[in-house]
């Protein structure tokens, strides 16, 4: 997406009054532009996580009305819970998530902290990307001492606040905000009872690992070793839950590139089974991006030497049973993955549609969808049976060697299938555009110049898309002649009618993108673009050609 997204997960110090939590969510709810996406209330740790998006001046004021009135709701006199904090919002990090680097995230976190101190004038600190200091950059290390510890912590000159007085403000305590990339909390459920022995699981872990105490053979005194643990960037600690009455080892990943949550639960469970335990589920907190369960999917197949081309969606239900995600409570898919939630607002798409009333869509008077949205649907069908040749190529007896090989190939063109499936509501959108630009005014000079100016880039556009289904489809056919020519040859018809499928989807985009070139006037470029266009149609149709006949060769063979 090129829309600048932000997403805030700001965590408030109340997890048990419903009527405060809900009044906080209203005020995120109340700001026009944002979409409150998750809340998640932990009754044990009287905590409630919130997670919402939108751009990021809307995002941040969001935060600031939730800020602003859970500072008047939540006193933090009288609160208690399992969780560390320190302050009614406890902390408030800004995570980019499109079309927004780290380094405006962390200005805007600046502009959220500032006007937090100044307006509402308590003490805030920024940690993680937005950290003043270096020592500030750890949560755990602006957090360190609670709300306990915190008026004594104000008085030392090297945790004087970014914004905001330097007074300990007892009804509301301080904030941490912050920028930093997708972090996951996660619990780990285990089959005991003991937080002792759940912690010595977090030990092991944990990228502090653990610090214990040993005399020095040489000097007789006694010093602290402190040995690291399995996993780069996890924190994490064992508690107990009485709700659920077993252990966990809750986790904290701060950096999913180095340590993804299918490689955290691998480590737990190793522990805890040299320990005499075993996981038995999983919690995730909060919301996490699609890649994250996806990547666990292809990671439990791969274990498992399977072929890890498959849609999202069965990728998805192979990280919910592995990880055991549905252990304390049905896991929903569309409720805790940021993209999912995104996906449900009231847009009519195309692909969403079952295939009778895509048919009936097409059949209507409207003139859209049209060829270029049909062209992309059928080169998607060709290369998802491709697709299907290679998945089951790989599970075919006595071929469980090529299993990576037809899994790379699967994964090809399932990536593939995804790009061209986008495009069915692309094409449509793009003739859109075209139709609304013809709609411009044009009672002045002015009005006139700017319409067809507005003409010509939707033009422009209604080409790019159909341009853009011939490439991807191209790369659709390589897959389908390595099938035809590797695959399991009980399936090569199917790889021969995917072939055949993708050559009339590249045919059907190669139409549309003549077509829409008639009414550009950049003639130059027109008929560079029609030259490549020209090139991909003609090197297809020899390819399929060559396709068809290695599939009659072998059925006929």
């Amino acid at each position: 997406m090129s829309q600048k997204l932000l997403e805030c997960v700001p965590n408030f110090s109340e997890g048990r009054n419903q009527e405060i939590i809900d009044q906080i969510a209203g005020a995120i709810s109340a700001v026009s532009g944002v979409e409150l996406l998750d809340v998640d209330p932990g009754k044990a740790t009287n905590r409630t996580v919130m997670t919402f998006v939108g751009e990021p001046e809307k995002v941040v004021e969001a935060a600031f009305q939730a800020i602003k009135l859970a500072r008047q709701l939540i006193d933090m006199r009288h609160h208690k819970g399992e969780h560390p904090r320190f302050g009614a919002t406890d902390v408030c990090p800004l995570v980019p998530v499109s079309g927004i680097s780290m380094e405006e995230a962390v200005e805007w976190a600046r502009v959220l902290g500032k006007r937090v101190g100044e307006e509402l004038n308590f003490p805030v600190f920024l940690y993680e990307s937005a950290a003043s200091a270096p020592h500030r950059r750890n949560l755990a290390s602006v957090r360190s001492g609670e709300y306990e510890g915190l008026e004594a912590k104000l008085r030392q000159p090297e945790w004087q606040p970014d914004f905001g007085p330097a007074e300990f403000v007892p009804k509301t305590g301080t904030i941490a905000i912050g920028a930093r990339d997708f972090l996951i909390a996660v619990n780990y459920n285990l089959n005991t009872t003991s937080v002792r022995r759940a912690n010595s699981v977090s030990f092991d872990v944990r990228e502090a690992g653990r610090l214990t105490k040993e005399k020095d053979p040489k000097t007789g005194e006694v010093v602290e070793i402190r040995t690291p643990g399995k996993l780069k960037a996890a924190k994490a600690i064992g508690w107990y839950i009485e709700e659920y009455g077993i252990a966990q080892v809750s986790m904290n990943l701060t950096d999913i590139q180095t340590t993804p949550l299918h490689v955290a639960f691998d480590a737990v469970n190793e522990s805890a089974f040299s320990r005499g335990m075993r996981v038995t589920g999983t919690e995730i907190v909060g919301m996490v991006p699609l890649r994250v369960l996806t990547d666990a999917g292809k990671h439990f197949l791969k274990k498992q030497n399977r072929s890890v081309g498959l849609p999202d969606q069965e990728l998805i239900k192979i990280a919910v049973k592995s990880m055991g995600l549905d252990d304390l409570c049905p896991f929903e898919p569309n409720q805790k993955i940021i993209e999912y939630k995104l996906s449900q607002k009231p847009v009519d798409r195309l692909i969403s549609m079952k295939l009778n009333q895509f048919t009936m869509e097409v059949a209507s008077e409207s003139p859209a969808p049209g060829g270029g949205s049909v062209a992309a649907y059928i080169a998607a069908c060709g290369v998802a049976l491709a697709t299907m040749v290679a998945n089951l190529s790989s599970h075919k007896r006595g071929w469980d060697d090529k299993t990576p090989y037809f899994s790379d190939w699967a994964e090809k063109g399932e990536a593939i299938r995804s790009k061209l499936l986008l495009c069915v509501d692309s094409d449509t959108e793009a003739f859109n555009r075209v139709m609304d630009a013809f709609g411009l005014p044009k009672s002045t000079p002015e009005e006139k110049e700017l319409r067809s100016q507005a003409i010509q880039k939707a033009q422009l556009g209604a080409v790019d898309v159909p341009m853009g289904v011939m490439k991807i489809a191209r790369e659709g056919l390589k897959v389908a002649q390595e099938m035809v020519e590797k695959g399991n040859p009980n399936s090569v018809s199917d790889a021969g009618v995917g072939a055949n499928a993708l050559l009339c989807g590249i045919y059907g985009a190669y139409l549309n993108v003549l077509i829409n070139l008639k009414d550009l006037t950049d003639r130059p470029l027109a008929d560079k673009i029609k030259m490549e266009a020209d090139g991909i149609y003609e090197a297809a149709k020899l390819l399929d050609s060559q396709i068809q006949k290695e599939v009659l060769t072998t059925i006929l063979a």
